[in-house]
């Protein structure tokens, strides 16, 4: 069966930073665009990070410049290196990903099951 696995995330003191890792998991054909969104108590889930696949990145405004994605295409898997983290930086991220699972060759999106990051002040 196809799924995104998160890992990463946890405590850290402003300034610092963390890294997180999404892997897609089973028989899939081919990955697509593939990013982070992240939701604080109370707000709306937002963009963090995407690569579109075609060698492009997009970042949301709050966190451009300091957090940088990766992926590597071969191992189907995403990597978000987060610097100079702010309390406000404090949510549950989620990553997704286009997937074209082997099985039915129709590509989908997937999410991961989120991981909390909490930046301390």
């Amino acid at each position: 069966q196809v799924r995104l696995v998160e890992s990463g995330g946890g405590l850290v003191q402003a300034g610092g930073s963390l890294g997180l890792s999404c892997a897609a998991s089973g028989s899939v054909l081919r990955l697509g665009a593939m990013g982070w969104y992240r939701q604080a108590p109370g707000k709306q889930r937002e963009l963090v990070a995407q690569s579109t696949g075609m060698g492009n990145t997009k970042y949301g405004e709050a966190v451009r410049g300091r957090f940088t994605i990766s992926v590597d295409n071969v191992e189907k898997t995403g990597y978000l290196l987060m610097n100079g983290l702010k309390p406000e930086d404090t949510a549950v991220y989620y990553c997704y990903a286009l997937l074209t699972p082997l099985e039915t060759e129709i590509p989908r999106d997937y999410w991961g099951q989120g991981t909390q990051v909490t930046v301390s002040s």
